[in-house]
């Protein structure tokens, strides 16, 4: 399975594990060129976990609903571990209007997105980053009302 998925004493309520595995590896390799191998770990945590992380890898002394470590792989493949807070999730999406599974998807993209190239700094990165985390969804959800 291209992307595995664990939890660190959190529930995620994630569904369908072996089928956004399918996805992400279908995703990343059409949005990065020349990508055979694509190897990605997901943690779900929280605050305090990802507040750890944040501050011993990143020195940054702030609650963070995602950190993604670029592994780099082999030429042509993507690997990294994308550690992805369940409690800021669940109160982002109630801050921006959308159900938990909407935005822990949303989340779960932006990740992978990161290690396809895209970066968030810049309002036109940004931008792009939430066009491209929307085209996903769309193309997620309405593959899940296919099946």
């Amino acid at each position: 399975m291209p992307a595995k998925f664990y939890e660190q004493e959190v529930k995620s309520g994630l569904k369908d594990k072996r089928k956004l595995s399918a996805f992400l590896d279908d995703t990343l390799k059409k949005y990065r060129e020349k990508t055979d191998n694509v190897n990605l770990t997901y943690i779900f945590c929280n605050d305090d976990y990802l507040l750890k992380m944040n501050l011993q890898f990143l020195d940054h002394d702030t609650y963070t609903d995602i950190i993604t470590f670029d592994l780099g792989s082999e030429a042509g493949g993507i690997a990294g571990e994308i550690y992805i807070s369940i409690e800021r999730v669940a109160e982002n999406a109630v801050k921006f209007g959308v159900s938990y599974n909407n935005e822990l998807h949303r989340v779960i993209f932006h990740g992978a997105l990161h290690l396809c190239g895209y970066k968030d700094k810049s309002a036109m990165e940004k931008k792009l980053m939430r066009e491209m985390e929307d085209k996903c969804l769309e193309l997620y959800f309405k593959q899940e009302h296919e099946d």
